[in-house]
């Protein structure tokens, strides 16, 4: 019966060219605008580690006091010396202190440009803890990091600019004016957005291509190439001084995997903050936050408001073109009042009315998907050239899109023609006999 009904559906649509375009051209219109803009939305919304982002948290300690805090909120960041004092205690299953940098790369290829790499800071626990892909070796040991061992993790595309893509395990490169042997090569790696530094370093951008050890890294006085805050006062000049500041600018995460490790880590953040108020660093009581990654994403704001409110308004126009479909589609069933009544008279029961109707808008459904994926390839076109080119390289168009795509074209389809299929299953029989 379904071959049946569909040819019934195509004769009928073709039989009304203009206004099968109407529906078609509303449909599609509609469902390219909600498609485009979810696109970027869930580009930006993405979660980067979902399976494990909820054992991820993200502590943060009050060094400014009540006067200086921004909403009310403690700094994302950390102090260096709030950082180091967490890594000694030691308190997660696996955590991080990290903070972004930008060293010089230098290779004795003469036909290669001496340009800086962009990378962090971290201790050799990030690695595991982020469930981090290798393509070759691997990361540090806690050792290297107790020794500031001069040790490096390098990226695949680092790899293969200076290597040609082999195994350098094993090999040294010069970052600034130091050498490091190379303990590991990362696979493909570029988390977006880049959720292990929120506090410190852009949410979107080039991944990463270069990973020192933290206590090598401060031994080398290589500094923050991220955010730098000062709450209270500047620091005192060099280095040292920024080490000895009360300023934030280094990230923390931590992995608790129960609810008793993340109520014990809480309790461990407040004894922190107050014993450093008896040691008379902090002059108030302790404002501690624990946030889990997913709720970090959130407070953070690392999709814009602005995204947010661009998906409600393109749900609306959609919306909009249900209604202008459901409008079309019921002139056009109750147009056809004789010929239902025909079907009806010859014993087609009101079911089969409603699945004959249905299957002529799920036609009309498919069709407008089919123009709603072609307008939604050139909306992505035309959004990527007008956005910030880390965002733009994280709006394309997939599988899971284009079957997102149909899959909403046939539902909105159907759902705008079922008030018109009820008013043809209730065509009066007795009453449009007479009539023709």
């Amino acid at each position: 019966m379904f071959k049946y009904y569909l040819r019934l559906g195509l004769r009928s649509l073709r039989r009304n060219p203009v206004l099968t375009a109407l529906m078609v051209m509303a449909i599609g219109f509609g469902v390219a605008s909600s498609m485009t803009t979810y696109t970027v939305f869930r580009a930006m919304s993405g979660d980067p580690i979902a399976w494990k982002s909820s054992k991820l948290f993200v502590p943060q300690i009050d060094p400014w006091g009540p006067a200086h805090r921004l909403n009310d909120e403690p700094p994302g960041g950390m102090t260096y010396i709030d950082a180091v004092a967490l890594m000694r205690d030691h308190r997660g299953y696996l955590q991080s202190a990290l903070y972004p940098i930008a060293p010089t790369v230098y290779t004795d290829d003469s036909s290669q440009k001496v340009r800086s790499a962009q990378g962090h800071a971290v201790y050799g626990e990030f690695f595991s803890m982020l469930d981090v892909p290798f393509l070759f070796g691997n990361g540090w040991s806690a050792a290297d990091d107790e020794q500031h061992a001069r040790v490096v993790v390098i990226g695949k595309n680092l790899n293969q600019r200076l290597f040609g893509g082999t195994n350098s395990v094993g090999r040294v490169i010069r970052l600034d004016s130091h050498s490091y042997r190379i303990s590991g090569v990362l696979d493909d790696w570029h988390p977006e957005p880049k959720f292990y530094d929120l506090a410190n370093a852009s949410a979107f951008g080039t991944a990463d291509q270069v990973f020192l050890p933290f206590t090598a890294a401060i031994d080398e006085q290589l500094f923050t190439s991220g955010r730098f805050s000062c709450g209270v006062k500047d620091p005192d000049p060099g280095f040292a001084g920024a080490l000895a500041s009360s300023c934030a600018w280094i990230g923390y995460m931590v992995e608790l995997n129960t609810s008793t490790q993340v109520h014990a880590y809480s309790s461990y953040l407040d004894s922190y903050a107050h014993g450093q108020q008896v040691l008379g660093r902090f002059g108030w009581a302790p404002d501690n936050r624990l946030r889990d990654l997913p709720t970090w994403l959130a407070f953070k704001q690392v999709v814009p408001s602005e995204t947010k409110v661009s998906i409600v308004v393109a749900l609306c126009l959609l919306l909009v073109c249900m209604v202008n479909t459901v409008g079309l589609l019921l002139a056009k069933f109750l147009r056809r009042s004789g010929e239902i009544g025909v079907r009806r008279a010859l014993g087609a029961s009101r079911l089969a009315i409603a699945a004959q109707f249905g299957v002529e808008s799920g036609a009309i459904g498919l069709a407008g998907g089919a123009l709603g994926l072609l307008l939604t390839w050139l909306g992505v076109e035309l959004m990527q050239g007008s956005l910030p080119k880390p965002i733009a390289a994280l709006a394309h168009i997939d599988v899971t899109l284009l079957s997102e795509t149909l899959l909403l074209a046939v539902v909105a389809t159907v759902l705008a023609g079922l008030y018109p299929i009820w008013r043809a299953m209730s065509v009066r029989l007795s009453l449009q006999l007479k009539e023709d």
